[in-house]
């Protein structure tokens, strides 16, 4: 992207343009900041970029899908926006949303802004260590129970009845998953296609969820501790809704278990490794307090893990491909890559399959 397209660089990231953001912003959101804007990037997304605007007064949060190699029904900057603007009405805790955008004349992608919300996303035992067992604990029961009120919230009473389709949702993750996979794969991968068959067979035995019922539930698609702002014991907010939609609340509670122990299965610095620090909860814990406070049945997870481990796969070899491609902010995420046969392995085995 060159100055006429409206950004500059700084290393790999592209700046937008702070007159021609100023100028959309001030007709979208007016008042809220001043005509003079400083940009600057945001560090720590894996995927997505994020910039800080300032006006020497506010700061606020401009967020724009990721450079390079990007699959058709990721990164949906308008989902963002619509499911954080609906849940701001509830008690899950969100950003406040400002103004979206879809005109890729302003910075050559869609984006919306959002106010800063204080807080840390823990990613690293290093951090948490700091923090202290018991206040590791704690931050992981607070993430548990925030999981619990969204899986709690009626999407139809905010607007949201028409944000998903819960029914055939497993089998349609099973499918869409698999085209991921197949749009960022350029290298055989060990067993992929075959924990892909498998997930496909097994998809039909999977109980359906309706909204009727109470099973199904807005679904984040992303839950982890570090897409968490947590301060003072309390998590202040949730980011990177962009997978977000209605269906099974299980697949996120199988995610945020497969994150728990990820560093048993491969030891990647750029997914962190909050989970080996002291306190911090393990999976049967995990499972055991999501269980007792959202009363959900979850006696039977290894689908749900199988295609968790499957997914976390696909996610990180589309930044792997982002990654050769010379599209990653810094050339960071080298090692991502070799997460991904580890990850097919391990949905293999949860599904009882050598």
């Amino acid at each position: 992207m060159t100055e006429n397209d409206g950004s500059r660089e700084a290393g790999t990231v592209p700046l937008p343009d702070p007159a021609r953001l100023a100028k959309w912003y001030a007709r979208h959101a007016p008042g809220d900041l001043g005509p003079e804007l400083t940009v600057e990037p945001v560090t720590g997304g894996r995927s997505n970029l994020n910039f800080a605007i300032f006006d020497g007064r506010t700061v606020r949060i401009l967020r724009r899908p990721p450079l390079g190699h990007v699959q058709a029904t990721a990164h949906d900057m308008r989902r963002e926006f619509v499911v954080m603007r609906a849940l701001a009405h509830t008690d899950v805790p969100v950003p406040e949303t400002m103004a979206y955008c879809d005109d890729p004349e302003v910075i050559g992608a869609p984006f919306y802004v959002m106010e800063r919300v204080a807080g840390t996303p823990f990613r690293t035992a290093e951090q948490l260590k700091a923090e202290g067992p018991a206040a590791t604990t704690r931050i992981c029961e607070v993430m548990i129970d925030t999981l619990v009120r969204l899986h709690a919230v009626d999407p139809r009473t905010i607007g949201l009845a028409e944000f998903g389709r819960p029914q055939g949702f497993v089998r349609r993750q099973v499918e869409r998953w698999g085209r991921q996979m197949a749009g960022s794969l350029r290298r055989p991968i060990e067993g992929a296609d075959e924990l892909l068959h498998a997930l496909g067979a097994r998809a039909g035995t999977v109980a359906d969820v309706s909204l009727d019922d109470g099973t199904a539930a807005i679904v984040h698609g992303d839950y982890r501790l570090d897409n968490l702002l947590t301060s003072d014991g309390r998590v202040t907010a949730i980011l990177d809704w962009e997978m977000a939609t209605l269906g099974d609340p299980l697949t996120d509670l199988a995610l945020l278990v497969v994150y728990s122990s990820l560093t048993e299965i491969f030891d990647v610095p750029e997914l962190g490794d909050a989970s080996r620090s002291p306190g911090y909860l393990g999976p049967e814990a995990t499972i055991a307090r999501y269980a007792d406070q959202s009363r959900r049945p979850v006696e039977d997870l290894s689908f749900h893990l199988a295609l968790a481990h499957y997914k976390l796969a696909v996610i990180c070899e589309g930044i792997h491909r982002r990654y050769t491609e010379g599209k990653t902010p810094g050339g960071a995420f080298g090692t991502v890559g070799q997460a991904v046969q580890p990850l097919v392995a391990a949905g293999l085995a949860a599904l009882g399959t050598p």
